[in-house]
C-alpha cells in the first residue's frame, strides 16, 4: 500500500451514499439517485442535483436510483456514481488512487459483492475491500466486535433492514429484509390514499414519518397538516393526520421487521442470547431513528434496544475505521482484488 494512496469508505445505500475519509469524517452525505438522459443514455446529474428532479422531470429524463433493496440493480449507472462519489470527496487536484471499503448488505450473493469490486475498480479504486453491513455498524457504533461476546446489531436503512448477531469478529445469525424505510413511507402514502382520498408523494410521506411518526400510540398525538391532491376532483387540498394514524399505518412494516429480530434471535446459541439479554440490542441505520421503536422491540422481543449515537453515520464510520486497520479487521473482510 503506497503511502499516499487516499483512503475512503463507502456506505453505498438505497436511499443514501455517504463517504468516510479517515480523519476527516464523513465528507459527503448524497441521495443514492442518478439522472439519465433517455435520448442518448449519458448521466446528467448524480446525488443531490438528481433527487431534485425525482417527479419533476420532463420524459427525456429519467431519475432512478441504481441500488435496489442494498443492492446494484443497475451495474453501469452504479459505477457511474461511485466515480462521482470518489471524485467528489477527494477533490479534483488528487492524483493518486485511492484505496476504497465498501459496505455491502449481510444477504449478498458472492456475484452480487463481485459486481460491487468491479464498480469500485471501474470507478476509479485502486483496491477495493468489501464487508458486510452488520459488521461496519457495529464497529461504527463503538462496539468491540472481536469479543467471545455476542452482540445485537439491527440497521434499518432505506431499502434493507440488517440483522445479525455477531462475535468474534464474524457473524454468527442473521437475515435481511427488504422491509426498511421506503416501504414505510409507501405505507403511509398508501393509508393516506385510503383515508382521505388524497394522493402524497414520497418525499412528503418521508417527512410525515419524520415529523409525526412512532412505532406506538401516543396519549399526546402530534398533528400535521398534509397537502396533496384530491383523487376525486384533481385539485390540491389539504388535511390534518395524527401520529396514531400513522402508527396503524405502518403496523404491518414494523411487524415485518419485528418478525425479523425475533428469527435472528430464535437462531442465536444460547450463551450467545444471554449476552444478548445483558448487552441489549443496537439498533443503527437512519430509520432506526423512527420514535418509539426501541420500546416497540423490548415489549415484543423483552430484550432492551437503544439507539447509537449517530445512528445513520454507524456503517460509514465503520468503514473508515476498517480502513484505518486493516489488518485488526482482516478476518471480516471478505473480498479484496
Amino acid at each position: 500500500m503506497s503511502m499516499f494512496s487516499p483512503k475512503l469508505g463507502i456506505d453505498l445505500g438505497t436511499a443514501n451514499t455517504l463517504v468516510f475519509k479517515p480523519g476527516k469524517g464523513i465528507v459527503l452525505n448524497e441521495p443514492s439517485v442518478v439522472a439519465v438522459s433517455e435520448i442518448d443514455n449519458t448521466v446528467l446529474a448524480v446525488g443531490l442535483e438528481a433527487k431534485e428532479m425525482v417527479g419533476r422531470t420532463p420524459d427525456a429524463i429519467r431519475a432512478y436510483r441504481p441500488m435496489r433493496d442494498g443492492v446494484i440493480a443497475d451495474y453501469r449507472v452504479t459505477e457511474a456514481m461511485l466515480r462521482y462519489y470518489i471524485g467528489k470527496a477527494l477533490g479534483k487536484w488528487n492524483l493518486w488512487k485511492p484505496e476504497v471499503m465498501v459496505s455491502v448488505p449481510a444477504g449478498v450473493t458472492s456475484t452480487e459483492r463481485r459486481a460491487v469490486v468491479e464498480a469500485a475498480i471501474k470507478a476509479g479504486a485502486k483496491n477495493a475491500y468489501v464487508v458486510k453491513e452488520p459488521i461496519l455498524a457495529a464497529i461504527g457504533a463503538g462496539i468491540p466486535i472481536h469479543e467471545a461476546r455476542g452482540h445485537m446489531v439491527v440497521d434499518i436503512g432505506g431499502g434493507t433492514t440488517d440483522v445479525a448477531v455477531i462475535s468474534l469478529g464474524g457473524i454468527v445469525a442473521s437475515t435481511s429484509v427488504k422491509c426498511a424505510g421506503d416501504r414505510i413511507d409507501h405505507a403511509i402514502a398508501d393509508y393516506i390514499k385510503k383515508t382521505f382520498n388524497l394522493a402524497i408523494g414520497d418525499k412528503t410521506a418521508e417527512n410525515i414519518k419524520i415529523k409525526i411518526g412512532s412505532a406506538i400510540p401516543l396519549e399526546e398525538e402530534l398533528i400535521m397538516t398534509i397537502k396533496g391532491r384530491d383523487f376525486v376532483s384533481g385539485l390540491p387540498r389539504t388535511t390534518e393526520i395524527g401520529t396514531n394514524e400513522i402508527v396503524k399505518a405502518i403496523d404491518n412494516e414494523l411487524r415485518d421487521i419485528i418478525k425479523a429480530i425475533k428469527a435472528v434471535l430464535q437462531e442465536t446459541p444460547p450463551e450467545l442470547s444471554a449476552d444478548i439479554i445483558d448487552q441489549g440490542i443496537i439498533m443503527t441505520g437512519g430509520s432506526s431513528q423512527l420514535a418509539n421503536l426501541p420500546e416497540l422491540i423490548y415489549r415484543r422481543t423483552g430484550v432492551e434496544a437503544r439507539l447509537a449515537k449517530d445512528a445513520l453515520y454507524c456503517v460509514a464510520k465503520g468503514t473508515g475505521i476498517a480502513l484505518e486497520h486493516l489488518d485488526t479487521y482482516k478476518k471480516s473482510i471478505i473480498a479484496k482484488r
